[in-house]
């Protein structure tokens, strides 16, 4: 194998292994002829090198929070009725929380997975991947949910993991799917270690933080459903979008830092309506 090839596969093994400082170090090394050698890895993650598979399309880049699942029934973290009512966080979604009580957290979690699973797409979701007819859509989401994926939308980046995974207790890179809507205590991974959710909790880092920068910076439209521009990591994500490239944002809470909303369109309506009215403008 040539060394452009071998420099290829180290990239892609990095990618799936969420390695993102090999990702970083490796793909430096690839020159722009040779990126066609891993055209799975550049439709996906919109690399800055020529691909077939992408040229002569603009890009979307669109982040999503809870908003949008919201109106598919899912309850989000601090609405009245919400998720942490029955729970404390210290309690469900840290590692110290896991350590202590595996049990609580496997039900939360359980808990969740099963709303999920019963939850189905709206039309915010759907709406979505119509874009894909004229662009090159990539969805960056905080939601843990499969709801874009169930959608139809090809290209799903998860900050915050994935409710229906699971994974190593030891090894964070052995992830199997959750069969069914339950974990129970006892199950374990190839390793002999108990399986966890494949969630991102509260204190660890997010793995694909760095990579979610990256593919902002490449998009030549940024869009943003239901989430707010005061907190992390959405404010961080359209900092790295090109200053002169258009951004707008689909949230009905919209409030705060005003000198960053001055260069972003505000749809003031929640995920379904605005969402079906921003691609009927794009799709024109």
């Amino acid at each position: 194998m040539s060394g452009s090839h071998q420099n290829c596969v180290k990239v892609k093994s990095a990618i799936i292994s969420l390695d993102w400082q090999k990702f970083s170090r490796y793909r430096q090394q690839i020159s722009s002829t040779t990126c066609q050698v891993i055209p799975f890895t550049c439709q996906l993650l919109f690399f800055p090198y020529p691909c077939k598979t992408i040229m002569g399309k603009e890009k979307i880049v669109v982040f999503t929070g809870a908003g949008i699942s919201a109106e598919s029934g899912i309850k989000t973290f601090r609405d009245a009725g919400g998720l942490w009512e029955e729970y404390r966080i210290e309690d469900v979604a840290t590692p110290q929380a896991w350590e202590r009580n595996q049990a609580m957290v496997l039900e939360f979690y359980n808990k969740r997975r099963k709303q999920v699973m019963e939850a189905k797409p709206n039309e915010a979701h759907k709406a979505l991947t119509r874009l894909e007819q004229k662009y090159e859509v990539q969805i960056i989401t905080q939601n843990i949910d499969d709801l874009h994926e169930r959608a139809g939308s090809s290209r799903v980046l998860h900050l915050h993991g994935e409710i229906l995974k699971s994974r190593s207790s030891a090894d964070p890179a052995l992830v199997y799917p959750v069969q069914g809507w339950e974990m129970k205590l006892g199950d374990k991974c190839e390793r002999g270690s108990q399986l966890r959710p494949h969630i991102v909790w509260f204190g660890e880092l997010v793995p694909n933080m760095e990579l979610s920068y990256l593919l902002a910076s490449k998009a030549d439209i940024f869009i943003i459903i239901g989430t707010s521009l005061n907190v992390f990591p959405a404010a961080g994500l359209v900092e790295h979008v090109p200053a002169d490239k258009p951004k707008y944002l689909i949230d009905p809470h919209v409030v705060g830092n005003t000198a960053m909303l001055q260069h972003i369109e505000v749809i003031s309506e929640k995920a379904v309506e605005g969402v079906s009215r921003l691609v009927k403008k794009l799709m024109a």
